[in-house]
């Protein structure tokens, strides 16, 4: 469940990005008014984590958030595997590793990530772009608090004390 899931976010990720940067050229134009001013697509490219946190145009921020999203990839794979979660869970984890994972090809790709969702309300425009990966991070992040653990308390092992 949770390859299939990370597989399926991954490649939406890439195609939603193929087709708004390249073939509709936001690259180029800048900003395309889909259902003003609820959705407008909005090149940005992000060299840092959300919002452009931490960006950084040194080259070694950019290894730095790669490595740090297969990291944490391979460590909530992992625990999926290990702790034999229920579906709810198994989802989150595709949804946020296929998240990371599309991410992290835009950075080896284009040296930052291509964010081009922009969502605002009459009277308050959002300055902030983001993109189908950041969704699925954020959702996968929710729903692995949300989904994880029976809520009942480990018992601890004998000889040791908190």
């Amino acid at each position: 469940m949770v390859a299939w899931t990370a597989a399926a976010v991954f490649v939406l990720d890439q195609i939603s990005k193929y087709v708004v940067v390249h073939v509709m050229e936001l690259d180029r134009v800048r900003q395309i008014d889909v259902l003003p001013p609820w959705l407008q697509f909005r090149m940005a490219w992000n060299q840092g984590i959300n919002f452009g946190l931490f960006s950084n145009s040194a080259e070694v921020m950019r290894w730095v958030l790669i490595a740090l999203a297969l990291a944490i990839s391979a460590w909530v794979w992992l625990w999926m595997r290990r702790d034999g979660q229920g579906v709810r869970a198994r989802i989150a984890a595709g949804l946020l590793i296929g998240g990371a994972l599309g991410n992290v090809l835009d950075r080896l790709l284009y040296g930052a990530v291509a964010d081009f969702l922009n969502m605002s309300v009459p009277g308050i425009a959002n300055p902030f772009s983001f993109n189908v990966a950041d969704v699925a991070i954020f959702a996968g992040a929710i729903g692995l608090v949300l989904f994880t653990g029976d809520g009942r308390q480990r018992p601890r092992p004998r000889g040791r004390r908190a």
